[in-house]
């Protein structure tokens, strides 16, 4: 038997809870295999291994992006011979190295052309407009113009290139402004919904529920500082992205690593339930550079912890010092 297996012989990834993406319509696992790594930072051998393995696994969803690096490719090397049927994959535009920040029309629409030809598949269930904050910090509404990507994107979806549009970026107001037009699927935020942050729950996933738009969660580690490394030691590896975040934070990740090393829990666990646990939200992605950082993930997703630890999780108030109250 496969070591990752069950002791039932049953696959990880198969054993993850899926949920419809809203009105997307088609079928997520809990967890998902974000991307990102597999272009940045992993040998071409470990991404390509890192991607059978998961679908192996059962975990039927890739999210990437041509922001990515080589992922894209990549993905479309480890998927040559497997059928395309039951797996489902997401990626941008707006964010191609050669046209980045690009939201017109034509830049959509070579985008997603290029996107096809390196996954090496003919559609693609979900498009997501990427990070259009960077380009328009004052609202969302450019994207949304005549001759802009949604329109675009509408087009791809009435030829059946694309079964679904999305929005990827980091700021609620920029999701309100996607859910409330009507023209949005689904939404993707990153680093507010993990055990330290949840302000995605105030009120972004009920408006996202009221719609019936989709939700991906992406970065549930905060960026590896909820990894189970030490977390002194995770902002020392990558001070560009750490160095301006305030004390009280780091804290906050070194009560919660504490905390489940009293528990004798890890703290991927501990996250992934976490998040799995709150049914607003559809699918979590999660990265992975190598065939074993998956499996460990898929470990740590599949870990069935005690009820009364997420009482104990939240009388702890970890949010609370997060968010420097």
């Amino acid at each position: 038997m496969d070591p990752h297996e069950t002791g039932h012989g049953m696959p990880l990834g198969a054993r993850l809870p899926r949920r419809r993406l809203g009105r997307v319509g088609i079928e997520v696992p809990a967890v998902a295999l974000g991307c990102y790594p597999l272009g940045t930072a992993s040998s071409e051998r470990d991404a390509i291994e890192t991607v059978q393995y998961a679908v192996q696994q059962g975990v039927t969803h890739l999210d990437t992006s041509p922001a990515y690096g080589d992922s894209e490719r990549r993905i479309g090397v480890a998927l040559r011979g497997v059928p395309r049927d039951g797996l489902t994959i997401s990626t941008k535009t707006g964010t191609h190295p050669e046209r980045r920040g690009d939201y017109t029309r034509d830049a959509t629409l070579w985008s997603v052309e290029n996107s096809l030809r390196q996954l090496g598949t003919d559609y693609l269930d979900v498009v997501l407009v990427h990070d259009p904050e960077r380009t328009y910090p004052d609202g969302l509404d450019p994207v949304l113009e005549p001759g802009m990507a949604l329109e675009a994107l509408e087009e791809l979806v009435t030829q059946g290139v694309i079964g679904a549009i999305g929005l990827g970026q980091g700021r609620f107001e920029y999701a309100r402004v996607a859910i409330e037009s009507g023209r949005f699927d689904m939404i993707l935020t990153y680093d507010k919904y993990h055990p330290l942050d949840t302000r995605a729950a105030e009120w972004l996933l009920p408006l996202a529920a009221e719609h019936d738009v989709g939700v991906f969660n992406g970065s549930p580690m905060s960026h590896g500082l909820l990894s189970g490394v030490d977390p002194d030691e995770v902002v020392r590896g990558n001070p560009r992205r750490f160095g301006r975040r305030p004390e009280w934070e780091i804290e906050a990740a070194r009560r919660l690593v504490r905390w489940c090393a009293e528990k004798g829990v890890a703290v991927p666990a501990v996250v992934f339930g976490f998040c799995i646990r709150q049914p607003l939200i559809h699918c979590t992605l999660t990265g992975a550079e190598t065939r074993d950082q998956m499996a460990r993930n898929l470990a740590a997703a599949t870990t069935t912890l005690p009820e009364s630890l997420w009482e104990e999780l939240a009388a702890l108030d970890l949010e609370a010092l997060y968010l420097g109250h």
